[in-house]
């Protein structure tokens, strides 16, 4: 029987995660609603629209893995709140920006602090909550992430219609500055503290290899391929290769190898990056189907998608209490085979489809994302030693951030073989729309790349069968840590 000081801090860490997860889900929906406006007011041009979203998640990816490190040794409470504040004074800048460059850089920053959030947000979850009850937390996540989205679209619509696309970025400084506050007073730090050293060598290696290959993805995706880029790229594989081989040689390295001889953390780590591959380019593909070819406005195209979120939302947790019960091999490969089905109902689109269709493909394709999400977070969780919860997690991000990102490219890219790329930008942003030829053109190619993504849930339910079952009747974690506040 939990204590009532137990159940409230579960309760809080909780909230605060889940308001973490929200605030991300709303900036992400509501920035690409609201890009057509700042291109105008900004007097901007597209690509630097583009990265706008691209900034965001190139640091995010970057940065994710060395603060979860980061969370192991100074505290993850501790390194959270961080990540909340800098999240909060970055939003308020990027909202006074005066024009895309300067929004591209506080993005940037506003990145940073993403990361430290989501790189130590599922190692509190870990730290609060049993092995057996975390698929349950992170069912919440769940729901957090979904009413964000919602609340993006919705929100954000408003706030681009009726005031003023700065408002997207505005919304998140007293929700923000509130969050701060309570996970500074309210929050526990029950981490154990490793004493270790930082691994500068490896901080280094990693973040410039990762930083040179996403780069590179990047620019393939603004301009097309060259050998520069693939230049970029190739030396980016480099230092990740002399990165693995430092870290196999001294003695507290940033990322410890032996982490990855658990089957079922590396399986699950690498059916988050394959699922992530394939999630937000279908996304992606969809939207601009809707904005494309059917001619609808950003706003109209993301309300479609919200029945999708919905059910998600209410999916989430009962697949994390499931996957509690019976493990994340099953509910997990449930969830990526029920995107499958989404995805085939996507590949019906044509021209004239009913906008019924439409929705039941969003439900669909939603209700199996969410029916992953869960379980398989939390399978990697389980599977993680307790000295290595931030960093696990913040592998687990870095790696489906390396996805969603690469999605990203993959959407654009796939877009481009069919129709000219400016067209392509043009639909992503919503400042254009197709029609004729063009529009057959696109679904042509669309269709390829959905085929695509069928290969990537494939491969990710693969490695969803073959992790195997993780132990879940671990005892509690043990609460031992002396400091009371998460300062």
């Amino acid at each position: 029987m939990l204590s009532r000081e137990e159940r409230r801090n579960r309760t809080v860490a909780v909230a605060i995660v889940m308001t973490g997860v929200t605030m991300s889900a709303i900036d992400t929906t509501a920035v690409i609603l609201g890009i057509p406006v700042m291109k105008t007011d900004l007097h901007s041009d597209l690509l630097s629209m583009v990265w706008v979203i691209m900034a965001y998640l190139l640091i995010t990816t970057i940065a994710t893995t060395q603060v979860g490190r980061l969370g192991d040794m100074f505290g993850r409470v501790r390194m959270y709140n961080l990540g909340f504040a800098i999240f909060t004074i970055f939003s308020l800048f990027c909202g006074f920006s005066e024009n895309g460059a300067e929004l591209i850089a506080f993005r940037i920053f506003q990145g940073l602090g993403g990361a430290f959030i989501f790189a130590n947000s599922g190692a509190i979850l870990a730290d609060t909550f049993p092995p057996n009850e975390r698929g349950k937390a992170f069912g919440y996540n769940g729901i957090g992430w979904s009413l964000g989205a919602i609340l993006g679209i919705l929100v954000g619509g408003a706030f681009v219609t009726f005031l003023s696309w700065r408002y997207i970025f505005f919304i998140n400084v007293p929700i923000g500055t509130g969050a701060t506050l309570v996970g500074y007073f309210m929050l526990k730090e029950k981490s154990p503290r490793l004493k270790e050293s930082l691994d500068y060598g490896g901080l280094l290696l990693l973040g410039a290899g990762l930083f040179l290959i996403l780069y590179g993805v990047s620019n393939i995706t603004g301009s097309g391929w060259d050998y520069t880029t693939g230049l970029e790229m190739l030396m980016g594989a480099m230092l990740i290769v002399s990165f693995i081989f430092l870290e196999m040689r001294i003695k507290h390295p940033l990322l410890d190898l032996s982490i990855l001889k658990s089957r079922i953390l590396t399986a699950s780590i690498f059916a988050a990056f394959f699922q992530s591959l394939a999630t937000f380019a279908v996304l992606f593909l969809i939207i601009m189907y809707l904005q494309g070819p059917r001619g609808l406005s950003p706003w109209n195209s993301s309300i479609l998608l919200i029945p999708g979120y919905i059910l998600g939302g209410v999916v989430a947790p009962l697949s994390g209490r499931l996957s509690d019960r019976v493990g994340a091999r099953v509910v997990a490969t449930i969830g990526l085979s029920v995107q499958i089905v989404g995805v085939l109902i996507y590949l019906t689109f044509a021209i004239s489809t009913s906008i019924y269709v439409v929705i039941l493909g969003a439900v669909v394709y939603g209700s199996g994302n969410s029916a992953f999400f869960a379980p398989n977070n939390s399978a990697v969780m389980s599977s993680a030693p307790p000295k290595a919860y931030g960093v696990s997690n913040g592998l687990l991000r870095t790696m489906a951030n390396v996805g969603m990102l690469s999605s990203f490219a993959v959407a654009l890219l796939m877009s481009s073989l069919s129709i000219p790329r400016a067209y392509a930008f043009q639909i992503f942003l919503g400042v254009g729309k197709i029609n004729g030829q063009l529009s057959l053109e696109y679904i042509k190619g669309m269709h390829t790349a959905l085929l695509a993504s069928i290969v990537m849930l494939l491969i990710a339910i693969v490695l969803s069968v073959l992790r195997g079952r993780e132990t879940r009747n671990a005892p509690p974690v043990v609460r031992n840590n002396p400091e009371s506040k998460g300062n």
